[in-house]
């Protein structure tokens, strides 16, 4: 059967943009998450793959009866449980541009615009968050965007395993020596990293906090790599985090990189959800040092207003990636890619293939301007704000750390005056949170997460929801301060 022609795809494509524009208008009408019982929306498909075509109008219907209902709304002003996933109006015009062109980017020929695009928008945005002239292409260095942090994670370890060998790894692999340092707070991701990379369970070093923080300490990050190094050991990269998950901590950048520079450490920056807010001159100090790390990352697809999956990855040193990375076939070779004077993406990442996700990023930059990104920002963070002063305030609660942006946790103080001990208190403070938690999930309104801090379980609040206000955070306050029972909305 022959593709749509394009009155067709116009028509169909008027009725989809138009189901897309009420189910956003219509998120608040229902809960954040539908109950749904494992399994119910597979069976929901036959067993087969039907034979015959059917009408691409009767796909839509199939969608409200089979997805609408079995969801959880991560565009919704009420999902405040994980770092947003910003997949903005705006950005899906970017999307629907760069479907409809349709390019394989994997080397510049293949698409020059697709390349050069990306090239242009990574060192706008490298500017724009501080990052330094080093950090773009006309610099010496340049930015790809990845499709995750996880990725981005992954190439820099591999790119880092290839220097530290003096440029042997790629003929002979690991050595076993190798290792890489993070913390308790670092995102999973660079352990998943490791393993990936053959290093195993032992390549990864967990560093101490400094006292009173959930921050790497440089003075043990300083005495294992001396420890590592005097046994004959390879300091391979050290991960500072800007922003972790659990509590939205932010790692010294400047004197871990110092601190791993004599040891040749590569030194990548996972600021997966708080770098973008380095937009703003008053959050600059989150990319403090980074003139002196490696690499850098930060998501788009989280709090930048673009539709996942976007992650922005930069290098300090363009022929870094390519030079772990770069594996050239007969049938990938043409004179552009010869002469040394264009970018192949191919060789900054793990596939071959690539997406024009630059696109999406293009028509947010261009609709939304630097201005109205950081309006975005500082709404949340005012947001998260208030939501503390209002619990410094409240006899019942407590903050579990210092707010981080628009990202804060809190716990239930139960008082303890008839328990015995610390511990029997801290337990009934547990149990009451995760009540807690239970009661203002069910309500259906929000939705939040939780984590640990120290042991103890605590209640994370992540402001980011494009559609999110102040008077979304009035309902979140009265829901936390006033649980109710689960509602009927559908």
């Amino acid at each position: 059967m022959p593709d749509l022609d394009p009155e067709e795809f116009r028509r169909l494509g008027h009725r989809y943009i138009d189901w897309v524009a009420d189910h956003r208008a219509g998120l608040e009408s229902r809960p954040v998450r539908d109950d749904v019982e494992p399994g119910s929306v597979r069976r929901r498909f036959p067993t087969e793959a039907a034979e015959e075509p059917q009408g691409l109008d009767a796909l839509l219907e199939r969608v409200d009866e089979v997805v609408v209902p079995a969801d959880t709304r991560w565009q919704h002003p009420g999902f405040h449980a994980f770092f947003p996933a910003n997949a903005s109006l705006t950005s899906l015009l970017g999307e629907i541009v760069a479907g409809g062109l349709g390019p394989q980017g994997m080397l510049w020929s293949t698409s020059p615009a697709c390349t050069e695009v990306e090239q242009a928008l990574t060192d706008q945005l490298a500017r724009a968050l501080g990052l330094g002239e080093a950090f773009t292409h006309p610099g010496g260095g340049g930015g790809s965007i990845q499709d995750s942090a996880s990725s981005a994670a992954l190439v820099a370890l591999l790119a880092a395993l290839h220097r530290t060998s003096g440029g042997r790894w790629r003929e002979t692999g690991v050595t076993g020596d190798e290792r890489v340092y993070v913390t308790a707070e670092t995102h999973s991701s660079l352990a998943k990293a490791v393993r990936v990379a053959g290093l195993g369970e032992r390549g990864l070093r967990v560093v101490g906090f400094a006292p009173g923080t959930r921050t790497m300490d440089p003075h043990a990050l300083a005495a294992m790599l001396e420890a590592d190094a005097s046994q004959g050991l390879v300091p391979a990269m050290v991960c500072a985090t800007v922003g972790t998950t659990g509590t939205g901590a932010v790692d010294p950048v400047r004197e871990i990189a110092t601190t791993a520079a004599p040891y040749g450490a590569w030194v990548h920056v996972d600021a997966a959800w708080a770098g973008v807010a380095a937009l703003c001159p008053e959050f600059r100090y989150l990319v403090d040092g980074v003139e002196l790390v490696d690499s850098f990352c930060t998501d788009a697809h989280k709090w930048l207003l673009t539709a996942f999956d976007a992650s922005l990855l930069w290098v300090r040193d363009a022929a870094a990636l390519p030079s772990a990375l770069s594996l050239t076939p007969a049938y990938l070779r043409d004179s552009a890619s010869d002469s040394g004077a264009v970018v192949d993406y191919r060789d900054w990442q793990v596939p071959l293939g690539r997406r024009f996700r630059a696109m999406k990023i293009w028509a947010v930059l261009h609709g939304q301007g630097l201005q109205g990104l950081r309006a975005h920002l500082r709404g949340h963070v005012a947001l998260a704000d208030e939501l503390a002063r209002r619990i410094r305030a409240h006899p019942m609660l407590q903050l579990a750390a210092e707010p981080s942006l628009s990202l804060l946790c809190l716990r239930v103080r139960t008082g303890g005056a008839q328990l015995e001990d610390q511990a029997a208190d801290e337990a009934a403070d547990d149990r009451a949170t995760r009540s807690l938690l239970a009661e203002v999930n069910a309500s259906g309104r929000v939705f939040l997460s939780h984590t640990q801090i120290d042991g103890r379980f605590v209640i994370r609040v992540a402001f980011g929801a494009t559609t999110t206000t102040r008077r979304h955070l009035d309902e979140l306050w009265t829901i936390i301060t006033d649980p109710v029972p689960p509602t009927t909305l559908r």
